[in-house]
């Protein structure tokens, strides 16, 4: 909305008071990032998976074959990260 008036000071990360050492600004693997995504997509599994499991009686047969497909698609892809060596941490490769 205003004039940016940037500088060396304005750009530099805040440290609570403290002078700043070294730079806010550091590069990250991307192996961090896949394993964020993959801890948000099993975690968004169990919210799907919680209604489920309070109703499961009333579903009958059905709701479990749903389920179990569900479950089944989520395992693959687990398996598949799993063979790509995403959660292997001594790795070089993502």
């Amino acid at each position: 909305l205003g004039p940016r008036r940037g500088g060396r000071v304005k750009e530099e990360a805040y440290e609570c008071g403290e002078v700043a050492t070294g730079k806010a600004r550091t590069r990250f693997s991307v192996h961090f990032y896949l394993v964020a995504i993959l801890f948000v997509l099993f975690d968004i599994e169990a919210v799907f998976l919680l209604p489920w499991a309070v109703i499961y009686r009333d579903l009958g047969v059905f709701g479990l074959v749903e389920v179990g497909i569900f479950v089944g698609v989520l395992a693959l892809g687990l398996f598949y990260a799993w063979k790509r060596g995403v959660l292997e941490w001594g790795s070089s490769r993502p």
